[in-house]
């Protein structure tokens, strides 16, 4: 079995689990010791065809799964159990790791061993809407931040963990906007700018504290300004976002 994946909405009684070229949707509901399979996914194509990374979707009902498996992403519907949309090839090499925007229904994340992140909308999945070529090896995990969706964790067996600010694809592509009210206070200073110019794409920070391959990286449940990363040596490392971008989001 390669992966288990809880249900990300809802009281939790769903499970999917990713085992070789299956994708099996278990119900907890009848039993709380015994889980049943309620539907099951089949990859199908030439060679022994294996999963190696799943997301479940927190839209659209939590009705849709997108997997991966060598370098090739597909999306399923978890009502059918059906295919709905295939990105052949959308790394060079193994994709290793999805995640979903979680503010923007359609955009899914993608990492893989050619040191590639990029991001999909998968509508339209002929190419990607954006790339990342920051990392030197192989990019393990890719996470979106759950309140402030501009934000991107990767982590890479370079060593390295970067924090990216992708403000042109997320839910806020034009920063904050100043309401009616904001305007009628800064009406006393004409030479006050009356909508701040917004944020462009960027590389926030690039953490160095580790010193062997990052395999993960993940963003707090309570604070949407700290998260953590773990290397192969074992080290957890917990930063937060940098306080001048925090504020610049903020305010």
């Amino acid at each position: 079995m390669y992966s288990v994946l809880w249900e990300p909405m809802g009281d939790g009684k769903r499970v999917i689990s990713l085992a070789d070229n299956q994708a099996l949707l278990w119900d907890l509901q009848e039993s709380p010791t015994k889980a049943t399979v309620s539907s099951t996914a089949t990859l199908e194509g030439k060679g022994q065809l294996k999963f190696t990374s799943g997301k479940w979707s927190p839209h659209h009902n939590c009705s849709q799964l997108a997997t991966a498996n060598d370098t090739a992403i597909r999306g399923w519907d978890l009502r059918t159990m059906s295919q709905i949309y295939c990105v052949e090839n959308a790394h060079g090499q193994l994709v290793r790791d999805l995640d979903f925007n979680p503010n923007r229904q359609y955009y899914l994340a993608s990492c893989g061993d050619d040191c590639k992140v990029k991001f999909w909308d998968v509508r339209n999945v002929q190419e990607p809407v954006k790339t990342l070529e920051e990392h030197s090896h192989w990019v393990w995990s890719v996470r979106y931040n759950q309140s402030h969706d501009q934000l991107v964790l990767t982590a890479s067996s370079d060593s390295r963990l970067i924090l990216s600010n992708m403000v042109s694809i997320s839910s806020e592509p034009f920063g904050h906007m100043v309401d009616d009210e904001e305007l009628s206070e800064g009406e006393d200073n004409p030479q006050e700018e009356k909508v701040k110019e917004p944020l462009k794409d960027s590389v926030v920070s690039t953490y160095e504290e580790h010193e062997d391959s990052v395999y993960a990286a993940e963003w707090s449940s309570a604070d949407p300004w700290l998260f953590a990363s773990l290397s192969y040596d074992g080290r957890l490392v917990i930063n937060r976002v940098p306080r001048a971008l925090k504020y610049r989001i903020l305010l």
